[in-house]
């Protein structure tokens, strides 16, 4: 007999809400399963639900058959090409729930107006997608982001961005997750956040394996953000033995519960039928480097489910 999971924490996916119970297995905490980047128009930094989305699929179906990959959260949000119903085509056909996002990433990718709004106007648009689901489809999004911000300092149109996400987060319940360009900002990006009223731990700075200095990543994680490690395989923007060293950092530092893990899919060439190092690679070479660096069952389970679990939820340690 099947148990149901009525009572406790829940994320919104692409089904629904899916109580934190029912998540058993490992959790991405932030990738891209439908995606269009494509500014230089060489069709590089695109994900497309029907060009690449067997391929997808494939990849995850075969995690979850691995490793008990449970959740995969995507944050293609407006202005990236998100595709909610492909989103939950491929959330059927793999039995790996799919939690989809709302907001707005770095200026480049801002599209045509946007600078002119206000942070209340950018609010609504949130909270109404949040109440009535994305893009006409009725899927109501489990997360704002990713939000970004490049350099150390977000611009004017990037700070009104976050203020909106901040306040959408506050209103909804919702969890907001940073698009922090190559590591950098975060702390300005966390200021503005919990200037609006967010609490921190409803947080998580995005791509700080991409930045070499644990003492903001310690920064960042006393505060009680969530500190992303999750462009994990990206070798061409910092190889993983760097990556390996700045976690390990923080979990010596005692903030294990405040660490994220991802790989980050940004474009077809990272899929492994293409030759890239797949969804899977968390799991198949990083993972397996942390173990033999002395990390247990316990502390996996830590960094792969049950800390996305509680930025999402914004649930205690105790209650997952």
């Amino acid at each position: 007999m099947r148990t149901l999971h009525t009572t406790g924490p829940r994320v919104r996916t692409t089904a629904g809400p899916l109580p934190c119970a029912a998540v058993r297995g490992p959790a991405l905490a932030h990738e891209h399963l439908v995606l269009d980047l494509d500014l230089r128009g060489d069709g590089a930094a695109v994900l497309d639900a029907h060009r690449h989305g067997d391929q997808v699929t494939g990849e995850l179906a075969e995690l979850h058959a691995e490793f008990g990959l449970s959740l995969v959260v995507e944050l293609s949000c407006r202005g990236m090409g998100r595709d909610p119903r492909a989103l939950a085509r491929i959330a059927e056909r793999t039995g790996v729930a799919v939690v989809p996002a709302t907001g707005w990433y770095y200026e480049p990718f801002h599209p045509a107006g946007l600078d002119g709004a206000s942070v209340e106007e950018l609010t609504a648009t949130l909270l109404a997608e949040a109440r009535d689901g994305l893009d006409g489809t009725g899927i109501r999004p489990g997360v704002l982001g990713e939000v970004g911000s490049h350099g150390d300092t977000p611009s004017a149109p990037e700070a009104r961005v976050l203020r909106a996400a901040a306040r959408a987060a506050r209103e909804t319940g919702l969890s907001v997750a940073t698009h922090a360009q190559l590591g950098r900002g975060g702390l300005a990006q966390l200021d503005l956040l919990t200037g609006e009223g967010l609490p921190a731990h409803r947080v998580a700075v995005g791509h700080q394996d991409l930045l070499d200095d644990p003492a903001v990543h310690r920064e960042l994680a006393r505060s009680g953000a969530y500190v992303a490690f999750d462009t994990v395989g990206k070798e061409s923007y910092q190889s993983d033995d760097v990556r390996l060293r700045l976690l390990l950092e923080l979990l010596e530092a005692g903030h294990a519960d405040r660490a994220l893990l991802s790989c980050d899919i940004s474009r077809h060439g990272y899929l492994r039928t293409e030759g890239g190092q797949g969804y899977g690679h968390l799991f198949r070479s990083f993972l397996p480097r942390l173990r033999a660096a002395g990390a247990d069952d316990d502390l996996v389970d830590l960094l792969t489910r049950r800390n996305p679990l509680r930025f999402l939820t914004g649930a205690s340690t105790e209650e997952i």
